[in-house]
């Protein structure tokens, strides 16, 4: 039997260990933030990034800690998206499509969620996300707001998308475990 290969995400901080395997990393990102919570947060975030004299009410540590966080599941969905050439994560034919279960997600991408990881990076890099998260972090604990809009706006709409698929693929290994 292999043994599945751990990378350092950059996890060590926020998670207590160095070393993950990608879908690993999405189940602990998932044990430590509540899907619905972070969504908030980030949509909250771009609020303030946007608006001049407006910042976040939440604490600066708290903030650093999301910001590591979704570093390190966006270079495990990275990975995940040049590893898994192959890989479906298919609907068992008991769950049906639901919009209100998907989230940001079409038909499409609910089935194969893998799949959003592999089109969000051809919209996206891993350095378009750096910036974007570093970005809306800085504007949204100071009094400025970000003047490049379109630069935050669709790395925020792609990073919504990849959590989504990171919970689906995450509920679906539970599922499957039990």
């Amino acid at each position: 039997m292999m043994k599945k290969k751990k990378t350092d995400f950059e996890a060590r901080f926020w998670s207590g260990s160095r070393k993950h395997s990608a879908v690993g990393l999405l189940e602990v990102f998932f044990q430590f933030n509540n899907l619905t919570e972070v969504k908030q947060m980030l949509s909250s975030m771009m609020h303030n990034s946007v608006q001049k004299k407006s910042r976040t009410r939440k604490d600066p540590a708290e903030l650093f800690q999301l910001y590591l966080s979704l570093r390190s599941l966006v270079r495990a969905s990275f990975l995940i998206s040049k590893k898994a050439k192959k890989a479906k994560l298919k609907v068992s034919s008991e769950i049906n499509f639901s919009k209100t279960m998907t989230g940001s997600l079409s038909e499409q991408e609910y089935q194969n969620p893998v799949e959003v990881f592999r089109s969000v990076f051809k919209i996206c890099s891993l350095r378009d996300f750096d910036e974007f998260l570093s970005a809306v972090v800085y504007f949204s604990l100071g009094n400025s707001g970000c003047d490049e809009e379109k630069k935050i706006i669709i790395p925020y709409l792609q990073l919504t998308k990849m959590l989504d698929a990171a919970w689906l693929i995450v509920e679906r290994l539970q599922r499957k475990s039990n």
